[in-house]
């Protein structure tokens, strides 16, 4: 298997065993969102209430995983957005397939420079 496949299998696995996160009203919060069109995948995810520092986040739907490059927090904060249209691609976006999305439902999670996962959630995508 290649490497990428290898860590994209991990992350599922281990998104799998931290699919509910508790945590305490200052710790890290986490807004994800997603949408479906004809031909167009895209989500973003959010955190707050972050120490200060470097994240990435991790984006994935059925057997599909897309993580972003790592970003500084602004503030407390950092966002992170996910998209299979060009244009916003080439605005930042990481880029995802078409048909990403699979079931109508994702799964986006903020991990921190050490690769810790610090915040999951799972929603239902929006139809359009």
């Amino acid at each position: 298997m290649s490497k990428t496949l290898n860590r994209s299998l991990a992350l599922i696995a281990a998104f799998s065993a931290l699919s509910v996160v508790s945590v305490d009203a200052a710790a890290a919060t986490i807004r994800v969102k997603c949408e479906t069109r004809a031909g167009r995948s895209s989500g973003s995810v959010d955190g707050q209430n972050l120490a200060s520092g470097n994240y990435s986040a991790v984006f994935s739907s059925g057997s599909n995983t897309a993580q972003s490059p790592v970003e500084h927090t602004v503030g407390d904060e950092v966002e992170f957005d996910f998209d299979s249209n060009k244009r916003d691609i080439k605005q930042g976006a990481t880029p995802i397939a078409k048909d990403f999305i699979v079931g109508g439902t994702a799964t986006g999670s903020l991990l921190d420079a050490g690769g810790k996962v610090v915040a999951t959630k799972t929603v239902t995508c929006r139809a359009r």
